[in-house]
């Protein structure tokens, strides 16, 4: 089957319509030579009311999917056999825009989806998942899982996740559901305008860890990937080499949100870690300061360095500089410090 496949099937299908009117109601409402049209616009260009543009709708698909399970049309049997065929190795569902790039290839366009939408509408083995503010427009094999049953496991995957509070790979969330079929969980998720992956990740869309919108998300997720502290010279260059979808971005910009954003902590000379980690902002002379102050006694030289260095990423020569040369620190015996409280 082929993009000119699909262009053929729809024209044959429409053809079987014997009313100009309703030929013309059924490609635009679902979009099948242009942009999809709403019940009033489509009205208010053929002179008749919202509702009555509705009736003839519903009326004409009706028709049509009677002719289908009668199987009038030989070429829309056909078709639905390739459709399935294509479901059953994605786990039985899919989004009509996987289906569009599967059947008509790189260049599927948005009138193939809506042509496919049309026809996966018809097929009686099928079941179309309608576009919404959850679900991508998708396509079932009914006797496995109709669209309502689609909906319905989807939304315990958003459910899911939302109970666990973190992103989570596909198998670990279906086995949460008790789900032997990774495969269909997986293609469920794909459904959902509420889920998004990142790595290997699955989560709510609204979570950056797996749908980075702006520099500083991705610079987080790039740190937390990496599991520790990186130049931002390198956070630059991982974004560029990753699956992000914008990655075209300059090293000072990502320098000036490393600095912009709380959740990044400077530790060395151009060296940042994230917050989370346990590190704090702060000079070299401040978490000395702080180290003394955890001890509530003198320390040796050596094991401040050792203490520095667990939130610092500098060299063992700028921590001893810096206890010898400002005012807040005393020797208080052979190579051992403490604050000065004077």
């Amino acid at each position: 089957m082929t993009q000119q496949d699909v262009e053929t099937l729809t024209k044959e299908i429409l053809e079987t319509i014997d009313r100009e009117r309703e030929r013309e109601i059924i490609s635009r409402r679902y979009g099948l030579y242009d942009r999809k049209e709403t019940l009033e616009q489509i009205g208010e260009l053929l002179g008749i009311t919202r509702e009555r543009v509705r009736q003839l709708e519903k009326a004409t698909m009706t028709r049509l999917r009677l002719n289908a399970e009668a199987e009038e049309m030989e070429s829309l049997k056909t078709f639905e056999a390739t459709l399935v065929e294509v479901l059953q190795p994605l786990g039985n569902v899919a989004r009509i825009a996987k289906l569009s790039q599967e059947i008509c290839g790189e260049g599927s366009t948005k009138i193939d989806q809506s042509r496919i939408s049309f026809i996966v509408d018809l097929c009686p083995n099928l079941s179309l998942v309608a576009e919404n503010d959850d679900f991508y427009p998708s396509a079932t094999i009914t006797k496995v899982i109709d669209d309502k049953a689609a909906s319905e496991a989807t939304g315990k995957i958003v459910a899911k996740l939302k109970d666990l509070g973190k992103p989570s790979t596909i198998d670990a969330i279906a086995k949460e559901l008790s789900s032997s079929d990774v495969k269909q969980t997986e293609a469920l998720a794909t459904t959902s305008k509420n889920l998004a992956t990142l790595n290997g990740q699955w989560g709510l869309i609204k979570w950056p860890t797996v749908n980075p919108k702006n520099i500083r998300d991705k610079i987080y997720v790039i740190l937390q990937q990496n599991g520790k502290h990186m130049h931002f010279s390198d956070i630059a260059k991982a974004i560029k080499d990753s699956d992000f979808k914008r990655k075209d971005v300059t090293t000072q910009a990502i320098h000036n949100e490393l600095i912009k954003d709380k959740r990044f902590v400077l530790i060395g000379r151009g060296i940042y870690a994230l917050k989370e980690w346990g590190y704090k902002k702060g000079t070299v002379a401040d978490i000395i300061t702080e180290v003394l102050k955890e001890a509530q006694e003198p320390l040796h030289r050596d094991e401040i360095v050792k203490r520095v260095l667990r939130s610092r990423y500098v060299k063992e020569t700028t921590i001893l500089l810096n206890l010898q040369g400002k005012k807040q620190f005393k020797r208080v015996s052979k190579a051992t410090y403490a604050l000065d409280e004077a």
